[in-house]
């Protein structure tokens, strides 16, 4: 084989999503002689970015001054907040809504369509954007530190031979590696285990957001009006909630996030999801729509005592790949891109690594995360106790003494043995999607069937076995879109994957009981195609 190809900069950033891009934006602002390029394994910048998304400006506003004046495609202005708990029949509204849920000041956007928007205003300042190019695998240095990352071939076929199309990829070398792939990034995961940055640490912990994009008949939408939920359809030992955005254009964003670290090993997300779009307060307002985008992506929510070491030798962790999302906020978008300005400001002074860790410690970034560190833990012991913990973590502002402790999602499942499954109170659903492979269609997902496949399960045998008997199988559960399949029967059952459907959520990657499924990425700009998520 042929030696590959490279191409050299001072800072290479994998990962075109808000932190990424801001950190491009601020330091070619801080230093334009530095040659930085940002690589993004979707085929568009955006088209894998889902998020709800209410994000709090005053970030942007540094970033990009003016931005107000030329906003992104769809920002709508917070209007009103409503929090609610729900039954399966009614419910009640909470007379005040919790204080980091009050969004007075922010706006409602498309976070796909907001990272597409700030690209073009990064390549402006000279920063070099390559949409298509998944990073299959880090570039090491002699002396062992990272160097840049390695480009997947392009045209390999299932088996592993070459196709007519057969591109080889490259090697993009870096003085400085920034990691900024968003929750469960498949690179990070591999320098977490390689560096021990996670040793001092609790392990990262995860929810699913599964999302979808309606039109609806005009007259329903209050442009601006923001709804959260907790309560039905999740029983009160399962972590969710659900998220309502009403937009312009007779839109509305809608979506449900389940903890990763629930027990029931019968749960199913994405039927919860479709569930809650049934309650009484929500049915209306679709009957009659239609969907116009739908996808899942994991969220990071472990906190501040997840934190792995946020630097190695050669590179540097940012945004959700480093955990930085406000849990009872619901809000990640500000803090990856102070996370991004922050990270830039160390690199213009230094091009290194070296002290990126303190640096964030040290910031407001992570003091708004130790304020509430405390509060999604707390609702491990249910929904109840999950309520007044959160009281009083806000009534203290995360002064208490101690610190709850987090546990990695895929050791929460108890097997079938141990569950006794709560009565679900599920109704018949009327509503669009019909099931799971109807809503991988709105996600436009697109993977050539004839490529290796991305998604490695190192033992299947334990599929047929011990995970058939100790827990029912549940990667048939929690995947949103249908990609594993148990088919077959007797001697001749097996594991299907169905590869071409993922949306690259990551969730079998987090929840899998025997942490035997590994997402790696598939062929660049395979995946989903958001629009406007």
């Amino acid at each position: 084989m042929s030696e590959r190809e490279f191409m050299e900069y001072d800072v290479v950033v994998v990962g075109a999503g808000p932190a990424g891009l801001a950190l491009a934006i601020r330091l070619k602002q801080l230093k334009a002689d530095l040659s930085v390029c940002v690589i993004e394994k979707s085929s568009t910048i955006g088209a894998h970015i889902l998020s709800g998304a209410v994000i709090e400006p005053q970030p942007l506003d540094e970033l990009l001054p003016g931005w107000r004046d030329n906003p992104p495609p769809i920002c709508v202005p917070a209007a009103e907040d409503e929090f609610w708990y729900l039954t399966k029949t009614g419910g009640f509204k909470f007379p005040i809504v919790p204080p980091q849920m009050n969004n007075h000041g922010n706006f409602i956007v498309s976070l796909g369509a907001m990272c597409a928007w700030m690209a073009p205003q990064a390549e402006a300042l000279g920063v070099e954007i390559y949409p298509g190019f998944a990073a299959s695998e880090i570039y090491y240095n002699e002396d062992g530190s990272v160097g840049g990352v390695c480009i997947g071939d392009m045209g390999v076929a299932k088996d592993g031979s070459q196709k007519a199309g057969y591109t080889q990829g490259i090697d993009i070398r870096a003085k400085l590696t920034v990691l900024a792939e968003g929750a469960r990034g498949h690179l990070t995961k591999r320098l977490v285990k390689r560096f021990g940055l996670d040793a001092d640490s609790d392990p990262q912990s995860y929810s699913i957001g599964i999302k979808e994009l309606w039109q609806v008949p005009a007259g329903r939408v209050k442009p601006g009006k923001i709804v959260h939920s907790l309560g039905w359809p999740a029983d009160t030992r399962t972590y969710g909630g659900s998220f309502l955005y009403h937009l312009d254009g007779d839109r509305i964003a809608l979506g449900y996030v389940s903890g990763l670290d629930y027990r029931d090993p019968n749960y199913q997300p994405y039927e919860a999801f479709q569930q809650w779009k049934h309650h009484p307060t929500i049915k209306p307002l679709l009957e009659g729509g239609n969907i116009l985008s739908a996808g899942a992506r994991a969220i990071v929510t472990g906190g501040w005592q997840s934190l792995p070491k946020l630097e190695m030798p050669g590179a540097m962790l940012i945004g959700d790949t480093a955990g930085l999302l406000n849990v009872p906020k619901i809000k990640g978008t500000h803090q990856a891109l102070r996370s991004g300005m922050l990270a830039a400001e160390h690199i213009a002074a230094s091009v290194s690594s070296e002290g990126w860790d303190a640096k964030l410690r040290g910031s407001a970034v992570m003091a708004e995360l130790k304020k509430v560190r405390n509060i999604k833990p707390g609702f491990k012991k249910g929904l109840w106790f999950g309520l007044l913990n959160s009281a009083w973590e806000t009534l203290v502002a995360g002064a208490s003494p101690w610190t709850l402790k987090v546990a990695s999602d895929h050791a929460t499942l108890n097997k079938l043995s141990e569950q006794e499954s709560p009565k679900r109170d599920y109704v018949d659903r009327e509503l669009p999607p019909r099931d799971r492979l109807a809503g991988v269609y709105f996600a436009a997902t697109e993977h050539d069937e004839d490529q290796p496949v991305h998604l490695k399960v190192a033992d299947t045998s334990i599929c047929l076995t011990r995970c058939t008997t100790e827990y029912g199988n549940p990667c048939t559960r929690f995947c949103p879109a249908g990609v594993y399949e148990m088919v077959g029967e007797g001697s001749e059952r097996r594991l299907q994957i169905n590869a071409a459907n993922c949306v690259h959520c990551k969730t079998c990657d987090i929840k899998d009981p025997y942490e035997i499924i590994n997402w790696v990425t598939p062929e660049g700009g395979a995946g989903p195609n958001y629009q406007n998520l």
